[in-house]
């Protein structure tokens, strides 16, 4: 397994700038994952450490030697895309087999190779079928274990799971978990699963438009978002993002939020009456009080999913709010109900959407 270091990585299709200097280092086994909305080019940057796309400006390097211009193929690396992209003539023993025959390696070497990687797939019993007559999941699996047999430096991921249904990602993800922790390779995946995101990654790399907003663990991301972009990007549901204005920074913070003020034992340095701010709050950091609440809501909508229910809910000024309850309820469209925000669970983020203050803070 092997470091990967990128230096100033950028590429450009013509007039069109798609990764804009990209910096980044993945330790020797780690599990990264890139996300970030479509287009943000977190394909591109996964085919760019392949060696699939050229860079345009910047290097790579693999355990210290500079990869930039080798070629996909001496690069020592494995991508499993998307698609399974799996020869429907051979039989899954062959699929695994190809690329080892093609590299020249002895009969004896490749029949440990895919021995081992059928185990640890569970896909002995398939190993004579052809694809066709495998389940999805079962055909990703494959489609893995030809990238666990080359046993390469680094595996690359580019959205293994999205064509699989709901039950079968959950039991995939949790397989590629297993794998990891088995093989302690380093692997590089793209998503935009925030499940997949948040249960995978050792560290996640957010981008956006070609550019990385964030790296960090999941629950830093998450708890410790560096600006709005991250906030409302990490974390499903999505956090809640309301525009504030300061009203005072007396020893208590004091903003206007829609219609309501709200008071937090929270000073941050520099503040001026009248600044436009931006307050964070998780979905679960809102609980529905009887009385003494920081908000009076209107409810849009109840989601109960038996374990636990989502509520959507409004007041003038302010953007649906979303809470998030544990087990379920009796709430239904039209109530209204009191909120308070957990103290010491809120996000600050100034007019240009950098974080003021977290929670971690």
């Amino acid at each position: 397994m092997a470091e990967l270091k990128l230096v100033g990585a950028r590429k450009s299709f013509g007039p069109v700038d798609v990764l804009h200097g990209i910096d980044l280092e993945v330790k020797n086994g780690e599990f990264v994952v890139f996300v970030g909305p479509s287009g943000c080019g977190k394909s591109t940057l996964l085919r760019v450490i392949a060696g699939l796309e050229t860079v345009s400006d910047g290097d790579i390097f693999i355990d210290g030697t500079r990869v930039t211009d080798v070629p996909a193929s001496d690069r020592g690396l494995a991508m499993v895309f998307q698609s399974y992209a799996l020869y429907p003539h051979m039989s899954v023993r062959k699929n695994m087999a190809f690329a080892l025959e093609n590299m020249g390696l002895k009969p004896a070497e490749i029949e440990a190779r895919v021995s081992r990687a059928g185990t640890m797939l569970r896909l002995t019993d398939y190993l004579e079928r052809k694809p066709k007559a495998l389940s999805g999941g079962q055909r990703q699996r494959v489609a893995i274990g030809r990238a666990i047999v080359r046993d390469p430096k680094i595996f690359l991921f580019d959205e293994p799971l999205s064509n699989l249904d709901a039950e079968l990602r959950v039991a995939t993800r949790k397989e590629l978990a297993a794998l990891h922790a088995e093989l302690g390779g380093t692997m590089i995946y793209v998503t935009h699963d925030q499940v997949e995101a948040m249960t995978l990654a050792d560290r996640i790399v957010v981008l956006r438009a070609g550019r990385i907003e964030q790296i960090g663990s999941p629950l830093t991301l998450y708890n410790s978002p560096s600006n709005v972009f991250v906030a409302g990007f990490i974390g499903s549901p999505r956090m809640n993002l309301l525009p504030a204005k300061v009203r005072s920074d007396d020893g208590v913070l004091r903003l206007m939020l829609g219609e309501s003020e709200l008071a937090l034992d929270r000073p941050v340095s520099g503040l001026k009456a009248g600044a436009a701010l931006t307050l964070g709050a998780r979905p679960e950091h809102i609980a529905i009080v009887s009385d003494g609440g920081d908000l009076n809501l209107s409810i849009d909508l109840v989601e109960q999913l038996g374990g636990e229910t989502f509520v959507y809910a409004s007041t003038p000024g302010l953007p649906q709010i979303t809470l998030r309850q544990d087990g379920q309820t009796r709430l239904k469209r039209g109530d209204t109900v009191a909120i308070r925000f957990a103290p010491g669970q809120l996000h600050l983020f100034d007019e240009a959407g950098t974080a003021l203050a977290s929670p971690s803070a």
